[in-house]
């Protein structure tokens, strides 16, 4: 920016800081500025001031702008006087928590350089604890003049500040009491992913003015629930503090799922039912005083200012060259590797700093346990691409709070070289849509699927076993947030997006689904008691499997979102969970309860290591075994048949090859699969030092009954499309353990 332009910008700003002031109701009593400290950033309370620290490597001056208790009038403007290790900061010792604030930076305005600093514009902190408000649309957000002949190279000169939410200084202090610790092991580890906000919105049992809250969510009915299913985590979506992106409001829409972040370190405040964060503490006490943990999907590989068009809200008029990556010949433009028009710069260190400070703080501070990385190929990328050294993965393994947590990473993004499922170092679990494409596809009846699903089935080695990796790296999930809920996946062919507003041109169109006859609601019996089996073969699939499973909440329940597989924008009851269950919804409830209870007995079904065949001399025994129908091994005829969707799973945890047994994981289980359109006798097989085989569970049997006890060499019969779990009953003084 030129010295004309940054004169006239101080000025402009000065003239709005003193009508601002002239509207205030009262004379606002000068603050005693001392220098403070350059640490920890943001503002911090002490008890007897708050400290302001602000990093920015480029700026030449930056203002403190204070506002009144309403948020209303700004009553005063402090240039930060200290400017050490390119930190700018200062201490009031008059200020306190309450103090709603934003910051004006100066510095050059030169796109082509990468640098957009407009003082005229109010930013929010990055290290904000808490933002009040909502940002209101308006081309005064904008750095530059929207509509001007020079697009993002001209200079705006309108105050951003009547539009912009404020940052408020908070007091830490809350009691946790006799909260306990969960801490899971991985291997009992199962999540349940579910929307803060849509969870309650329709939940009779939550009063209505709590309903899409944190306090909401804490409600005993809800928590009761999620605890009943037997699942150990909720997984709630994007929780930091987003925004609602102007082309969805003007469309009637509002962003949903939250994946457009700004504030790093304060909840969303429409999650609040008040206007204290530590209402989002209580609901992390409340989980684990329920022995759940809590996991957060979080996005640091961008923010909600965009590309070159985008606002100037935060990050952008910081220090736009340090805070995103730029393209190196063109520092105007953005390098856009997540799809949304900017990408976080995390190769540098600052910017590295304030990723992992937020993730300390939320753990540390708010109580959570776990994170997953949305688009997290962008955490690993360096100037060169993907790098399962690179700093921030380094920077998680070493650091003594992050690496006891639970990291799960979305393993890819839009860039080059973006997909890494599997690349990621040990202490990383990774979403595996290799499972969840698998075994839509084996249900579907497609051909060719067995040999590929025996490895989903085993925890997908193929892909993470490595480096002393374990299965449960590999986060099985046949649905997600994003895309069909499980009871749409079997009653669409097609998506169904209208309600999006993109003529059905969003969302994915491969999505492995089958309508089992009808598109959509039926009528038709044959078919409602098809789809519901077909259900019940997913779950059980997902939890009987080697791995970490997740639940997207309401598939217990057969929640539909009606075709729609991109709801990112429903913010209604297309998304939104609804509580009133019919008969089948209670069925599939009670049932979800039943497989994860099989799945936590038997300690073979969740194994600490990947399972590999390995034959025990001791025993005779193998601790795999892949079956025909006849009953014996699978050959290679079998496993490159295409049209083979018929097998049998042997499990003997007696085989273990270590050596080491433990009481419960000798059990000996028979998994079998019929994706078929026929019914098949299945031949038991003999298996040494056992007696006769249990069934427990049989996709065909809707709730629970005697399935029947069977001999060696009897015939089972598996239905079409169905799925078996038998458990071996030993010959009396056979050894176990």
């Amino acid at each position: 920016m030129s010295s004309e332009h940054e004169n006239q910008a101080d000025a402009t700003v000065q003239d709005d800081a003193t009508v601002a002031r002239d509207e205030a109701p009262a004379v606002p009593r000068r603050s005693r500025v001392r220098e403070g400290l350059p640490f920890p950033l943001g503002a911090t309370w002490d008890g007897l001031g708050v400290n302001f620290a602000l990093f920015s490597a480029n700026a030449t001056k930056v203002e403190l702008c204070l506002f009144d208790e309403n948020g209303e009038h700004e009553i005063e403007r402090i240039e930060l006087p200290e400017f050490t290790d390119e930190i700018w900061h200062c201490y009031l010792p008059d200020a306190r928590p309450g103090q709603l604030y934003g910051y004006r930076v100066h510095g050059p305005y030169a796109p082509e350089e990468g640098h957009r600093f407009n003082p005229n514009k109010l930013l929010l902190d990055p290290y904000a604890k808490q933002v009040v408000g909502e940002i209101e649309w308006n081309e005064a957000l904008f750095g530059y003049t929207i509509g001007h002949e020079d697009g993002d190279l001209s200079f705006d000169e309108r105050d951003s500040a009547p539009y912009m939410p404020r940052c408020k200084v908070i007091d830490p202090a809350f009691t946790w009491g006799r909260t306990p610790d969960v801490h899971l092991p991985a291997d009992r580890t199962i999540i349940y992913e579910t929307h803060p906000r849509g969870y309650t919105m329709r939940h009779p049992a939550v009063p209505e003015a709590l309903r899409g809250t944190f306090a909401g969510l804490m409600a005993n009915d809800v928590v009761k629930h999620i605890r009943s299913l037997g699942v150990t985590c909720v997984e709630l979506l994007p929780v930091h503090g987003f925004v609602q992106d102007q082309h969805l409001l003007e469309n009637g829409l509002r962003n949903y799922w939250g994946y457009n972040t700004l504030s790093f370190f304060a909840p969303y405040s429409e999650y609040l039912s008040g206007d204290n964060i530590n209402e989002f503490k209580e609901m992390v006490a409340r989980f684990h005083a329920a022995g759940l943990e809590v996991i957060l999907d979080v996005v640091y590989n961008h923010t909600a200012e965009g590309n070159e068009l985008g606002p100037t809200l935060s990050f952008k008029g910081i220090d736009n060259a340090s805070y995103y990556r730029l393209m190196p010949e063109e520092k105007r433009y953005y390098i856009d590797d997540t799809g949304t028009g900017n990408t976080v710069n995390l190769s540098h260190p600052r910017v590295m700093q304030m990723v992992t400070d937020s993730l300390r703080y939320w753990i540390e501070d708010m109580g959570v346990d776990g994170f997953r990385f949305d688009l997290a190929t962008i955490l690993a990328r360096e100037p060169h691409g993907f790098d399962e050294g690179g700093g921030f993965l380094q920077s998680a393994r070493q650091d003594p709070v992050l690496n006891q947590a639970k990291l799960i990473a979305e393993p890819w993004d839009c860039g080059p070289g973006g997909y890494q499922v599997g690349k990621f170092p040990p202490g990383w679990a990774e979403w595996n849509d290799q499972y969840r494409d698998t075994v839509r596809a084996y249900w579907k009846g497609d051909e060719g699927q067995i040999s590929t699903l025996a490895a989903r089935l085993l925890g997908s080695p193929d892909l993470f076993d490595r480096r002393g990796r374990r299965p449960f790296a590999s986060v099985n999930f046949v649905t997600a947030h994003d895309g069909y809920t499980l009871f749409d996946l079997v009653s669409y062919n097609d998506k169904h997006n209208e309600a999006n507003g993109e003529d059905n041109n969003d969302g994915h169109d491969s999505n492995f689904s089958w309508n089992h006859g009808e598109e959509g609601p039926t009528q038709n019996p044959d078919i409602q008691a098809l789809r519901l089996r077909q259900v019940r073969n997913f779950i059980a699939t997902m939890l009987f499997s080697q791995g970490t499973p997740m639940i997207t909440a309401g598939d217990e329940m057969l929640r539909t979102q009606q075709g729609n597989n991109n709801a990112y924008c429903q913010d209604n009851e297309i998304s939104w969970l609804d509580w009133n269950l019919n008969r089948d919804a209670h069925e599939m409830i009670d049932y979800v309860r039943r497989v994860i209870a099989l799945r936590q007995q038997h300690p073979m079904l969740r194994r600490g290591r990947f399972l590999h065949g390995e034959y025990n001399e001791e025993l005779g025994l193998r601790e795999v075994v892949w079956l025909a129908p006849n009953g014996e091994e699978m050959g290679v005829e079998q496993w490159e048949d295409p049209q083979a969707r018929i097998l049998g799973l042997l499990l003997d945890g007696r085989a273990q090859p270590t050596g080491i047994r433990r009481a419960g994981v000798d059990t000996t289980l028979l998994l079998l699969f019929n994706a078929s359109s026929e019914s098949v006798n299945f031949t038991l097989p003999n298996v040494p030092r056992g007696n006769r085989w249990v069934a427990r569970l049989d996709t065909c049997h809707a709730q629970e009954e005697d399935l029947g006890h069977y001999d060696f060499d009897d015939a089972y019969r598996l239905a079409e499309r169905s799925l078996a779990l038998l458990e071996l009953q030993y010959e009396k003084g056979a050894l176990r353990s």
